[in-house]
C-alpha cells in the first residue's frame, strides 16, 4: 500500500519522538482505565457506607492519577505533533527537490497547479493522517481492548452487550466511509482545478482587462468552485451522519445497561458502582472504535494524497544527469550540432529533424523561422532543458549529456523566451548566477543592456524592490533585466530566445551594438522574430517544420532561400535590408 510504505518511510527518522508518543499513550490509557474502577469503589466503599475517609482517600489518589492522565496526554499528543510536522515538512521537502530535476516533459505532464496541490495540499492530508495516527491508533486498541477486559472484570454477566454494540457501530459508520471514499480522489482533482484557473486569472489578469473577459474567467471559476463545493457537501452530509450514529449508540448502549442491569442489583447480584463502572467502560469501548472509525474515514483521503505524492517522487526526469560527468572540459565555447532530432513523448512527427551546425567562440548565429518551427525547443537542448533523442549537442568536443550539470550551466547564460524576475531586487536578480558581482559590474550589464537608465530612475536604484515574476516592470524593462543578468554571469555561451521583441527597434539597434564588445569571446545564439535582429549574424538558420531549409549568412539566403525572402518580405523590410 503506497499510504503506508510513504507513511513508515518518512516517520523512520523520527522514531525517537514515535515511541515517546507509544509510551505515554499507555500510560494515558491504562490511567484512564483505572477511572472508572476508582469512581466505582468511591461509590460502593464511600457513599454507600457513609465512609467519609474512604471518600477522600479514594477521591485524593483518583486526582492523581486523573493529572498522570492529562500530563501523559499532553506528551504524547506533542510528541505525536513533533514526528507528523517534521514528516510534512520532509516530504515537501523531497517534492520540490524531485520537481526541481524536472524537464519541461515532466513540467508539461503534471501541470504547475496539479504539482502546487501535491506539495501542499496533499502533504497536509498524510501529514494530518501521520499525527492522529500516532495517537488514535495507538490509544484506540489499546482503550478497547483494555476496556473490554475491564469490563468483563466489573460484570461477565452483560458482555453480550459489548458483543452487539460494537459490530452495530462499526457496520454503521463503516458503510457511511465506504460511500464517502470514491469522492475524496475527486476532491483533490477539483483542488488542482480551482489552482489552474485561480493561477490563470492571476498571472493573466492584463490580458483578461485588455479583452474585458472578467465575466467569462469569473465564470469559469465559479463553476470549478461550485464543483468544489458540492463535492465537499456531498461528503459532508456524509460525515455528519457519523455524530448522531455514535451519539445514538452511545446512549442506547448506557439505556441497555441500565435496563438489563437494574434487576440485577435489586436482587443483590451487582452494585451500583460496578453499574457505573460497565457504562464507563461501554463508553471509552465504543469511544475507541469511534476513534478507529474516524482514522478509516480519514485514511481514504490520504491514500489518494500518498498515491500522488508517490508519483511525483517517483518519476524521473528524462534529462539524466551525470554524477560521473566530466568535470572539467578544455575549450572556449565551441558548440555543434550533429544529427540532432526530437520528438516529444506521444507526438506523431518529431519537433526537430536531423540538426546540423557548428559556431564558435566569437560567432553570432541566429535562428529564425515561422512560430512552431521548433526554434526555442532547439535553443532548450544546449542547456540540457530536455535532451536530443537522436544525434548529440556537442561542448568544446564533449557530449553535453557527458558533462556535470555545473559544468554546463556555468558555461551558459540563457535569457529565456518568456524572461522571468524571481521577487527580491534588481541587485539581487542580476546577480542570480553570479553572487559575487560588484555594484559596478551590475551597473555595466544595465548599461549594455539599455536598462540602466529606468533602473537608476527607481527610487532605490539597484535595491528596488521587484515582484514575483517582474510584474511591477514593463516587458521590454523585463527582458532588458534578463539580458543584464546573463552579461553579470560572464558565460562562454549567451542563449538569447527571442530575447528582444519587446523592444523598440531603436532600442533593439542600441542593445545589439552595446553587445558586440560584451560578447566578442563568447558564441553567441539568437533565436529571433524580426529580421533586423539578425542580419549581421555570422550565420543564419532557417528553420521550417523542424528542418534546416537554408543557412548562410543575410546576404546569401536573400540570393539562396525564398523561405527566407518571405519571412524578409512578410516583414517589410526586403528592400531595407538590400
Amino acid at each position: 500500500m503506497t499510504l503506508l510504505r510513504l507513511s513508515l518511510r518518512a516517520v523512520r527518522p523520527y522514531w525517537g519522538w514515535v515511541a515517546l508518543v507509544v509510551v505515554f499513550q499507555l500510560a494515558g490509557v491504562i490511567a484512564g482505565l483505572y477511572l472508572p474502577t476508582l469512581n466505582a469503589d468511591i461509590i460502593d466503599d464511600g457513599v454507600a457506607r457513609g465512609d467519609i475517609d474512604a471518600i477522600w482517600a479514594l477521591g485524593g489518589w483518583m486526582l492523581l492519577v486523573t493529572f498522570a492522565n492529562i500530563i501523559a496526554v499532553i506528551v504524547a499528543n506533542y510528541a505525536g505533533a513533533r514526528a507528523a510536522m517534521s514528516v510534512g515538512r520532509d516530504l515537501r521537502s523531497e517534492v520540490f527537490d524531485q520537481v526541481a530535476t524536472y524537464s519541461a516533459q515532466e513540467l508539461h505532464r503534471f501541470g504547475t497547479a496539479s504539482l502546487i496541490t501535491r506539495s501542499t495540499n496533499d502533504v497536509q492530508q498524510v501529514q494530518m493522517l501521520v499525527f492522529f495516527g500516532l495517537n488514535m491508533l495507538v490509544q484506540a486498541p489499546i482503550t478497547g481492548v483494555g476496556g473490554i477486559v475491564m469490563a468483563l472484570t466489573v460484570e461477565p454477566g452483560l458482555a453480550w452487550l459489548i458483543a452487539v454494540m460494537v459490530p452495530l457501530m462499526l457496520v454503521a459508520v463503516g458503510l457511511v466511509i465506504w460511500r464517502a471514499a470514491p469522492l475524496f480522489r475527486v476532491m483533490q482533482e477539483r483542488i488542482d482545478r480551482i489552482n489552474l484557473i485561480l493561477r490563470e486569472q492571476i498571472t493573466g489578469i492584463r490580458v483578461l482587462r485588455a479583452f474585458t473577459r472578467e465575466e467569462h474567467e469569473s465564470g469559469r471559476y465559479e463553476v470549478a468552485n461550485e464543483a468544489l463545493t458540492d463535492t465537499n457537501r456531498r461528503v459532508g452530509l456524509l460525515m455528519i451522519l457519523i455524530q448522531p450514529i455514535i451519539m445514538f449508540m452511545l446512549n442506547a448502549s448506557s439505556v441497555l445497561v441500565l435496563w438489563f442491569a437494574a434487576p440485577r442489583v435489586e436482587a443483590g447480584q451487582m452494585e451500583v458502582g460496578s453499574i457505573t463502572a460497565f457504562i464507563a467502560y461501554l463508553i471509552q469501548i465504543l469511544i475507541a472504535v469511534m476513534m478507529a472509525t474516524f482514522m478509516t474515514m480519514m485514511i481514504p483521503r490520504a491514500m489518494v494524497s500518498s498515491e500522488r505524492i508517490q508519483e511525483v517522487l517517483d518519476t524521473r526526469t528524462s534529462v539524466v544527469v551525470s554524477e560521473t560527468g566530466a568535470s572539467t572540459v578544455d575549450g572556449v565555447g565551441e558548440l555543434a550540432f550533429e544529427d540532432v532530432s526530437f520528438t516529444y513523448p506521444g507526438a506523431e512527427k518529431p519537433v526537430l529533424e536531423y540538426i546540423s551546425f557548428s559556431g564558435r567562440a566569437g560567432q553570432t548565429i541566429a535562428i529564425i523561422g515561422g512560430t512552431g518551427a521548433g526554434k526555442t525547443t532547439l535553443m532548450n537542448l544546449v542547456p540540457r532543458l530536455m535532451d536530443a533523442t537522436s544525434g548529440r549537442v556537442v561542448l568544446d568536443g564533449t557530449d553535453v549529456r557527458d558533462l556535470s550539470a555545473q559544468v554546463l550551466w556555468d558555461r551558459i547564460g540563457l535569457v529565456p523566451q518568456k524572461p522571468y524576475l524571481f521577487s527580491g531586487t534588481v541587485a539581487s536578480n542580476l546577480r542570480f548566477g553570479r553572487p559575487d558581482a560588484t555594484d559596478e559590474e551590475l551597473w555595466h550589464a544595465l548599461t549594455v543592456a539599455q536598462g540602466r537608465d529606468f533602473v537608476a530612475a527607481m527610487p532605490d536604484g539597484l535595491d528596488s524592490v521587484i515582484a514575483q515574476g517582474g510584474t511591477n516592470v514593463s516587458g521590454g524593462q523585463r527582458q532588458r533585466l534578463c539580458i543584464a543578468r546573463a552579461l553579470v554571469a560572464r558565460p562562454e555561451i549567451y542563449l538569447f530566445d527571442d530575447s528582444f521583441s519587446a523592444l523598440d527597434l531603436t532600442t533593439d539597434a542600441r542593445l545589439r551594438a552595446a553587445l558586440r564588445p560584451e560578447t566578442r569571446d563568447a558564441l553567441v545564439l539568437i533565436v529571433a522574430q524580426r529580421v533586423s535582429t539578425i542580419t549581421d549574424a555570422d550565420l543564419i538558420l532557417v528553420l521550417d517544420h523542424g528542418r534546416v531549409v537554408a543557412q548562410g549568412t543575410h546576404q546569401q539566403l536573400l540570393a539562396e532561400s525564398g523561405t527566407y525572402r518571405e519571412i524578409v518580405a512578410s516583414q517589410g523590410a526586403e528592400e531595407e535590408a538590400a
